[in-house]
């Protein structure tokens, strides 16, 4: 049995670069804070030096490792994790992804705020952008729950790899949606929203995103703007936010399918 108050959830396959997911985790082994547990669920077949590389890591009890032949998708592959987490009856559950680099303190932070913010399910950070060229990018987030929602009616509530959950946000809300096409983390928190679920943000960068040529070129798979697109349209319409949102929605569809180097500028400078 665990002594752990805290679980790392993460997906890894076979698409993930190796330096990136080694960057990824050893900014999970340097964290101020250290009582918690990694889960990673291989989403399908990966190749030998991924796969290598986790099961090393599996030995020397770092992580803790489950392997799946198939690929199912990130949802399906975080539910997993959740179902198996939440039978082990962590306290908290924080996200991690296989290419992105936690702040040293950022375990150790949002788990402060979160014993002393006992009201919060979710609890999120700033992030720090960055780029296949070097140059970074700051981007601010709401901090209080009513802001939160409110930026919500067009954009993401909160960045998802810095989600840090009170189990009580699944228990509320329950879990991801396998149906989505890479908007998991949308479904998700339209559901807190829907079911009671506080939310907050620390106003600091606790993780750098990578936005990689690759992601935007995957931002624009039509499937996925499509998605995207009626995702939107029922957040507006179920979190009553104003009609003209319908509009500003149809704008972001046709901006989304504009070439991967105008959508790059545009993510750098946008507010």
């Amino acid at each position: 049995m665990h002594n752990k108050k805290l679980s790392i959830i993460m997906s890894v396959y076979k698409n993930d670069n190796l330096n990136d997911l080694k960057e990824s985790l050893n900014s999970l082994y340097s964290q101020t804070y250290q009582n918690f547990d990694t889960y990673i669920q291989c989403d399908g077949l990966l190749t030998n030096s991924l796969y290598n590389y986790l099961d090393n890591e599996f030995k020397k009890n770092k992580i803790i490792l489950y392997k799946r032949d198939e690929n199912k998708g990130l949802a399906y592959s975080l539910n997993e994790l959740l179902e198996i987490v939440m039978s082990n009856n962590y306290e908290f559950i924080a996200r991690m992804d296989a290419d992105d680099i936690c702040d040293k303190k950022r375990l150790e932070k949002q788990y402060q705020f979160m014993k002393k913010n006992k009201s919060v399910d979710v609890c999120g950070s700033d992030i720090m952008e960055f780029y296949d060229d070097g140059s970074e990018k700051y981007v601010k987030y709401p901090i209080v729950h009513g802001d939160i929602k409110k930026g919500f009616s067009k954009r993401t509530a909160i960045p998802h790899v810095t989600a840090f959950f009170r189990k009580s946000f699944f228990e509320k809300s329950n879990n991801y949606n396998i149906y989505s096409n890479k908007n998991e983390d949308q479904w998700l928190w339209l559901n807190g929203f829907l079911n009671n679920c506080q939310f907050a943000s620390i106003s600091e960068p606790l993780v750098k995103v990578r936005l990689s040529k690759e992601l935007l070129i995957r931002r624009k798979d039509l499937k996925h703007l499509w998605d995207t697109y009626k995702l939107r349209n029922q957040i507006i319409n179920k979190l009553n936010f104003s009609p003209i949102l319908y509009i500003y929605n149809i704008i972001i569809f046709f901006v989304k399918m504009m070439p991967s180097k105008i959508l790059k500028l545009i993510y750098k400078y946008r507010k």
